[in-house]
């Protein structure tokens, strides 16, 4: 299910929502998904709240026993998807697929790359630009 609580001129709900439906099987996450896309005040303080973070961010997740809840803030997407040279819509699938991963168990700042391998394999598959975990590392698109 995807929320889109702020409104962004390219992106098609029913198209995103077909996105993390088929990314949500390729990263092996059973249950329901719910992706709530918001302002980054609302994902600063979800941050602080549950990572004693006190910053804006691009996406969190939070995992349950059946499935889980992600969050993506639409400003910092469109920030992003400009810097990058992409459709905000694209950044909004890598956003989602970034946090499916986080929901399936992977963590990118304990593991020794077995997150960005993924990533970047899921990716392709999915003809999606720069994953997040790669733009991060290098510091460009």
């Amino acid at each position: 299910m995807i929320i889109l609580e702020k409104p962004l001129d390219d992106v098609d709900q029913g198209e995103l929502a077909r996105f993390a439906r088929n990314a949500q099987k390729l990263a092996g996450v059973s249950g329901k998904v719910a992706v709530l896309i918001t302002g980054s005040r609302q994902l600063r303080a979800l941050n602080r709240r549950f990572r004693k973070k006190d910053t804006a961010t691009d996406v969190l997740s939070f995992p349950c026993p059946n499935g889980g809840d992600i969050a993506i803030s639409a400003q910092i997407a469109a920030r992003n998807a400009t810097r990058y040279g992409h459709s905000t819509a694209d950044e909004l699938k890598i956003l989602v697929l970034h946090g499916l991963l986080h929901l399936a168990g992977y963590d990118h700042e304990t593991d020794q790359g077995q997150m960005a391998a993924r990533e970047a394999d899921l990716r392709l598959r999915l003809r999606l630009p720069a994953s997040l975990i790669d733009r991060t590392h290098r510091g460009r698109p």
